[in-house]
């Protein structure tokens, strides 16, 4: 797929993403004033609280994810830890993200992409480690059973605009485009109760 498309696919990316938080927000303080008014012990108050919370904070994961980013833009670290944070939006993978301090947006994005393909390989839990190092990353994950298409997990190194792909293994075709946009190559190792990615 041509560059600029891939650069258009990120804008609207953003743009969905910037839509979907302002409606977030008023349910989220909808629920705050429902709870204030003593309806808060409910069950169902309760689920509609998890679920806001829940979407909200997959909705942040995404817009770094699949929205604009570039060398100059920074994320806070403090953000990306409650992004992370365990337990957050459902998702089954523990993650241990080490490096210190805020981070050049752009490879926080190869980043979280590059947890969804795991999160795709690991879909009955796991834990992943991501590291950093005078620019140089890498993500290990590591669960008692994977699901792995070699297939997919090859676009990283190696872009093919022709590659049939689902929904819901789009992030794995947005990798290769986004590593050339930054002169970055990937480098992945498959095995059997693994994967890991460096760039």
């Amino acid at each position: 797929m041509p560059t600029n498309t891939r650069d258009l696919t990120a804008l609207i990316g953003s743009r969905i993403c910037h839509d979907l938080i302002s409606p977030l927000g008023a349910i989220g303080n909808g629920v705050e004033l429902l709870e204030l008014s003593g309806l808060g012990d409910l069950p169902e108050m309760a689920l509609i609280s998890e679920s806001v919370q829940n979407a909200n904070l997959r909705i942040r994961f995404f817009r770094v994810a699949f929205g604009a980013a570039n060398s100059e833009q920074r994320v806070a670290e403090n953000e990306i830890r409650t992004v992370l944070a365990p337990d957050a939006d459902g998702r089954k993978i523990e993650i241990n993200w080490t490096p210190l301090g805020d981070q050049s947006r752009a490879a926080v994005k190869l980043a979280f992409l590059i947890i969804q393909c795991m999160e795709t390989s690991m879909p009955w839990g796991g834990r992943l480690e991501i590291e950093e190092q005078n620019g140089q990353w890498r993500i290990w994950g590591e669960a008692e059973k994977l699901r792995v298409d070699p297939n997919l997990w090859a676009l990283l190194e190696a872009d093919d605009d022709e590659a049939n792909v689902s929904p819901a293994q789009v992030h794995f075709a947005l990798i290769g485009p986004e590593l050339k946009r930054q002169g970055r190559t990937a480098c992945v190792a498959l095995a059997d109760h693994s994967v890991s990615v460096s760039f």
